[in-house]
């Protein structure tokens, strides 16, 4: 059966957690910042998954702003990770972050992980911001990167959020989800295309979560209270990807 409601977050009794991960391409803030604030409270998420996030003058400040406006914490990324930039919530206790930068293809953009392992409640998530590339063969070869990062993050759980910049038919979502859980495919809930100023639209974000993370609901959150089409139409070009999963006590925590 398909969620009709999506999920608050909580810590459950026995440590285990139910979080919200929102993931979002902001378009560095150039369009109606407030829209996307109010996009982004919305939502309630304890973790944002951010791509295009300010890299350049006071980058630092304007992320520290909409941390500030949205009840959140700059977690990790922005300009050191070449875009892809972490916010949390104040349930989540840091035990570390890291900002990676990918092997630069000459004439194409820098692309960038912002990586941290964090815990709620009882259980402990490795997380990835990423921004893959437009181009084809160095988008294929960051999934791969992306995985291999997952996988060292000595951590029971993983959440990776980002813009594939291909839907899932393309070599690289198809790589991603066949090692990862995609959660709009697993609970799909809400709208499904994440750019709509195409045709035809299209699923190019997604959130994807490790085997024994359990997804309960994913998708655009198109009909969620507070959120308006006014606004996700002005927030950015992107429309954002929030999933509820809940994530299991224990398991090497």
């Amino acid at each position: 059966m398909l969620p009709s409601m999506l999920p608050n977050s909580v810590t459950e009794s026995d440590g285990s957690a139910v979080i919200r991960a929102l993931s979002y391409n902001i378009r560095s803030m150039r369009d109606d910042e407030e829209a996307l604030v109010r996009v982004i409270r919305a939502c309630a998420p304890d973790l944002v998954f951010i791509q295009e996030a300010p890299r350049f003058f006071r980058w630092r400040k304007h992320a520290a702003r909409l941390a500030s406006k949205t009840d959140l914490v700059v977690l990790s990324g922005g300009a050191t990770a070449a875009g892809p930039l972490l916010l949390c919530s104040l349930r989540a206790f840091v035990e570390r972050t890291e900002d990676v930068l990918l092997p630069l293809t000459p004439g194409l953009h820098r692309r960038g992980f912002a990586t941290a392992v964090v815990r709620f409640g009882a259980a402990r998530v490795a997380v990835l911001s990423a921004h893959l590339s437009l181009d084809g063969a160095e988008r294929r070869a960051q999934a791969d990167l992306l995985l291999d990062r997952l996988g060292s993050a000595d951590a029971p759980y993983a959440i990776a959020g980002g813009d594939i910049n291909e839907p899932p038919s393309g070599p690289a979502f198809r790589r991603l989800s066949a090692e990862l859980q995609d959660c709009w495919t697993v609970a799909p809930w809400g709208g499904e295309h994440t750019f709509v100023r195409s045709t035809p639209p299209r699923r190019i974000d997604a959130v994807f979560a490790t085997r024994g993370v359990e997804v309960l609901a994913c998708g655009v959150p198109t009909s969620l209270p507070g959120i308006t089409a006014s606004d996700l139409d002005r927030a950015t070009d992107h429309l954002p990807v929030l999933a509820t999963v809940r994530l299991p006590a224990g398991a090497g925590a």
